[in-house]
């Protein structure tokens, strides 16, 4: 227990050199010590602020737009100069309690997170990683949490097929999405935030029979499951070799590295509470079901919410409203259903789940695909989107089928309108998409051939014929006596 003189030694310390760690070697105590005291005074004197604080209003606005645009990490030393330029005439520690008041509110309000539910043999995630002068190519089948990693000696696009095509062997098939983030070796450009794939990328995807996706730039939250992969690889496999003198050649550094994904697949993974080599057979036929066996669970147990709305029992999450996070319930098992309740008062049930799985319940209708928006930069693309949603959907296959230079074949085809017109154009968009002709010159060539191209429809459906008029005779013309008249 600190004394009340060792504690305000180390409030003083901390006062003076400003972190918790230069603290700590000067009062001979650790870095958690410093940081569970200062927080402590903070808390007691929650409710005697002083009336400088008030001096900090006029450039919050500005403290809340750095917070923002720097994820909250800007520290309020490095703000100080900026806002005393704008008029803030008080102390640094006035500010200092705002711009942690201001971090607070934001991180309660920034973006919150599902956990993504994959779907068995539908996602491998890829990426590369580099250490040491290696290069690591590392991949991971997001249900089964297979892991495969190879190192190579570039990162150009004939490596990464071609140890892509090796995951596909080791995996015993291929998945129906490959995500990766923009690798420049696979992608031919970017259109409108539209990724436009290398032409040898698709031809590779189509042989295969997956579909390339790519995340959005610098997002790497949205492929942590191999973002993590690549960490590990970096610190257990490569590191520890390293340091007994590193791989002879490329064969032995992959030799190892098989022998250490045998190993870390043939173990219990710690977020599905499974063997991912057991879960790979079972996902290699897709539909096989959840496990029945389950943990003996306890019950009345308390949980804190995390950050995206979840909590843990029995190795599986379950899902409450988004509120709550940060705070704590209560969790128990009863008769096949957990139920979660919070000062006595029930919250939700959710029907009981295997290790590693997830129950949405009401929350799940709230999910949607990540989707990718597109957000046009040039002239050439505002003027050709705005044409509506034959225009969108003529720029999204356009980008899949690996079009090059898909920049200047819009602004081709923009220049169109003033002599065709929108509406003549629109038809010709929509037909191209139907043919999968991308370029400006088959765009031209199918307003050329204007109404006298054949309409295909498919089999077995309706004809709408237009027929010519003919005159009408009434019934009266076809009795006897007027056919003999007639004669």
């Amino acid at each position: 227990m600190k004394s009340a003189r060792d504690e305000m030694d180390i409030v003083n310390a901390y006062q003076a050199v400003g972190t918790y760690r230069g603290a700590a070697a000067l009062c001979g105590t650790t870095h958690k010590t410093v940081r569970r005291v200062i927080e402590r005074r903070a808390r007691e004197q929650v409710g005697r602020a002083s009336t400088g604080e008030a001096v900090a209003s006029p450039v919050l606005s500005i403290v809340e737009d750095r917070v923002r645009q720097s994820d909250g990490r800007i520290s309020a030393k490095r703000l100080l100069p900026v806002v005393r330029a704008a008029g803030y005439t008080g102390s640094l520690r006035t500010f200092q309690r705002s711009v942690k008041r201001i971090k607070e509110q934001w991180k309660r309000d920034r973006r919150r997170y599902r956990p993504w539910v994959p779907i068995p043999g539908e996602h491998l995630v890829i990426d590369w990683a580099s250490e040491g002068g290696w290069e690591i190519f590392c991949g991971v089948l997001a249900w089964s949490r297979y892991r495969f990693v190879r190192f190579g000696v570039d990162q150009t696009r004939e490596t990464t097929l071609r140890l892509l095509a090796e995951c596909f062997e080791e995996l015993g098939g291929a998945p129906a999405i490959v995500l990766t983030d923009r690798m420049a070796c696979l992608k031919a450009g970017v259109v409108a935030n539209v990724v436009v794939p290398h032409p040898d990328y698709v031809r590779f995807a189509a042989h295969y029979g997956f579909g390339p996706d790519f995340c959005e730039s610098a997002d790497p939250e949205s492929k942590g499951v191999v973002e993590n992969l690549c960490g590990y690889a970096q610190r257990d496999l490569l590191v520890p070799v390293q340091l007994d003198g590193g791989f002879a050649d490329i064969d032995a550094a992959n030799d190892a590295a098989r022998a250490w994904c045998a190993e870390v697949n043939g173990r219990v993974h710690s977020e599905i509470a499974a063997v991912p080599r057991e879960r790979l057979a079972t996902e290699r036929e897709l539909l096989r079901p959840l496990p029945s066996l389950r943990p003996p669970l306890r019950t009345g147990e308390p949980r804190k919410v995390d950050r995206t709305g979840m909590v843990r029992f029995g190795s599986g999450r379950y899902a409450v409203a988004s509120e709550l996070a940060g705070t704590v319930v209560e969790v128990r098992a009863n008769e096949g259903e957990v139920v979660i309740t919070q000062q006595g008062r029930e919250l939700i049930r959710h029907a009981l789940v295997a290790p590693g799985a997830v129950a949405l319940g009401p929350y799940a209708d709230r999910l949607r695909k990540p989707a990718r928006g597109v957000r046009p930069r040039t002239a050439a693309e505002v003027t050709f989107l705005g044409w509506g949603a034959a225009a969108e959907t003529f720029l999204r296959a356009a980008a899949a089928a690996g079009t090059l230079r898909l920049e200047a074949e819009l602004t081709q085809i923009v220049a169109l309108e003033a002599a065709w017109g929108r509406k003549a154009l629109t038809h010709a968009l929509e037909r191209a998409v139907r043919f999968r002709r991308f370029k400006a010159s088959d765009i031209r060539a199918i307003l050329a051939a204007g109404s006298g191209v054949a309409t295909l429809i498919p089999a077995g459906s309706q004809l709408v014929l237009d027929l010519p008029q003919v005159p009408e005779r009434p019934l009266s013309a076809y009795a006897l006596g007027a056919i003999g008249a007639g004669r």
